[in-house]
């Protein structure tokens, strides 16, 4: 008797930043995602004494986390109650410390060559910038950085 696979993992990519906030506006546009509304969530805490406002703020008119926030892919399913995405999502996190050094870890964007130099142009005009063009025999891509100097990739 064979023994069932166990079953995937959920994850979500968590982000350091020092504005988790304008972060997570960036990558919303750049994406295409959705900024999580987590206000039901906020005010049931705040309600029950789990949570101080010192711990909150306001986010596009709604009461968020001070320290978190995420986005979400707006096809991909969410907890109705919390307004916590379960699929495709990025979590932004408050840290003290600013980035130091290059990335581990990094997104690329898949735009195709017809849509690259478009996608680099409005993603220009979110607050990214462009470090480098990359032409090597194993394909194109530009490298850029987000608002707080996070690599990224558009292929």
């Amino acid at each position: 008797m064979t023994t069932p696979a166990p079953a995937p993992l959920h994850w979500k990519l968590v982000i350091d930043a020092a504005d988790p906030h304008a972060q997570a506006d960036f990558w919303a546009a750049a994406l295409h995602y959705t900024p999580e509304d987590n206000s039901a969530l906020v005010e049931r805490l705040l309600s029950a004494g789990a949570l101080t406002g010192e711990a909150t703020v306001e986010f596009h008119g709604r009461a968020a986390f001070r320290d978190l926030i995420a986005v979400r892919h707006p096809d991909d399913p969410y907890d109705p109650e919390t307004g916590t995405g379960l699929g495709r999502r990025l979590l932004f996190q408050r840290v003290p410390e600013p980035k130091a050094g290059k990335n581990r870890l990094h997104l690329d964007l898949h735009a195709g060559p017809e849509r690259r130099a478009d996608e680099v142009t409005r993603l220009q005009a979110l607050g990214a910038r462009v470090l480098r063009e990359v032409k090597e025999p194993g394909g194109q891509w530009v490298l850029m950085a987000d608002p707080e100097g996070n690599e990224f990739c558009v292929q």
